[in-house]
C-alpha cells in the first residue's frame, strides 16, 4: 500500500503550526541553506548570528529499541549513555536516518522536536534552561524557530537532563 503524501500545512511547517495552535510565542528565522555545509546546526548559528550554545540540534536515537528525540546544543555532541539513563534505558545508539525521517515526517537536517508525525519521547539538554530563548529547527533546512526552553519542554513533554557534551 502506498503512503499518502504529507500535505503542506497552511501557514507554515507542522512545527510552526503546532506552536501557533498551542498559543506559544515564537519567532521564525530563515536563511539560505548551503547544501555543502558540513553541519546544519553550525550553519544555522552562523547564518543567524546566534551563539552555537543557543542553537539546539534535534537528534533521533534508538534506546533499547524505541526511538527517542534528543535536543542538544550544536556547540557540542550527544552523550548516548546520558540519554539512555535519562529515559531509564540501558543502551542508546543513533537511529537509522531513514527511520528517523519516516517516523518524524521531517528530512535529516530539518528534523524538528515539534510537530512530528509520531510524537516521540523527548529529552532536552539541561543547559537550555540557562537561556531566555533557544533556536531549534522549524521543520526544514534553512528555517529555525526561537522560543523559550520552558515552552519547548512543555509542548514536547520533554525530560530535562544533562545529555550534551561540550
Amino acid at each position: 500500500m502506498a503512503k499518502k503524501p504529507r500535505k503542506q500545512q497552511p501557514g507554515g511547517t507542522p512545527a510552526t503550526v503546532a506552536l501557533t495552535g498551542a498559543g506559544i510565542t515564537f519567532t521564525v528565522h530563515s536563511y539560505e541553506h548551503d547544501p555543502s555545509s558540513p553541519s546544519y546546526g553550525e550553519e544555522a548559528a552562523t547564518a543567524l548570528g546566534v551563539s552555537a550554545d543557543r542553537v539546539f540540534k534535534t537528534l533521533v536515537a534508538d534506546v533499547d529499541g524505541d526511538l527517542v528525540v534528543a535536543v542538544v546544543p550544536v556547540a557540542g555532541s550527544l552523550d548516548l549513555k546520558a540519554l539512555a539513563a535519562a529515559v531509564n534505558g540501558k543502551r542508546a545508539a543513533m537511529a537509522d536516518p531513514a527511520a528517523a525521517e519516516r517516523t518524524t515526517g521531517y528530512v535529516r537536517g530539518g528534523i524538528s522536536p515539534l510537530g512530528q508525525r509520531k510524537r516521540l519521547r523527548t529529552v532536552l539538554d539541561a543547559s537550555a534552561g540557562s537561556h531566555a530563548t533557544i533556536c531549534v529547527s522549524a521543520g526544514r533546512r534553512g528555517l529555525e524557530v526561537e522560543l523559550s526552553p520552558t515552552d519547548l519542554a512543555t509542548l514536547t513533554e520533554a525530560t530535562l537532563a544533562p545529555i550534551g557534551r561540550a
